[in-house]
């Protein structure tokens, strides 16, 4: 497989409850960038704020079960099922229960836990 891994734009922050109001407010009022609540629906994230990050959205979820902070980043690829296959051929599997994603997206972990999330790169 040529070079097809980029890396995308988004950033996911988990983030447990307990921290969670004490994060975003880091982020609004102490380094003032922007910030904005989205609406979601999903069983593991009960809130998210998109913060502005340069060139880059960082994703500030609140999930209910987490005991510390985890960094999620995302990998784009002209072909998810292509990047799929290879990566399974370099003993790479999915870990797709992790979190609900849409169809046609995957999640994987490096050897350190490190999760991304595989995504069709748009066209833009």
């Amino acid at each position: 497989m040529q070079k097809r891994f980029e890396a995308g734009i988004n950033i996911a922050l988990k983030i447990p409850k307990s921290k969670y109001q004490e994060t975003v407010r880091f982020y609004k009022e102490i380094l003032q960038l922007e910030v904005e609540e989205k609406p979601i629906e999903n069983p593991t994230i009960s809130r998210t704020h998109a913060v502005k990050f340069g060139n880059n959205i960082l994703w500030l979820d609140c999930v209910d079960n987490y005991t510390h902070s985890e960094t999620w980043l995302q990998l784009t690829v002209p072909d998810v099922e292509e990047a799929t296959a290879y990566l399974k051929a370099k003993s790479i599997d999915t870990c797709d229960e992790l979190e609900e994603l849409p169809p046609g997206m995957h999640w994987i972990q490096d050897p350190a836990g490190t999760v991304f999330n595989i995504q069709k790169r748009s066209n833009i």
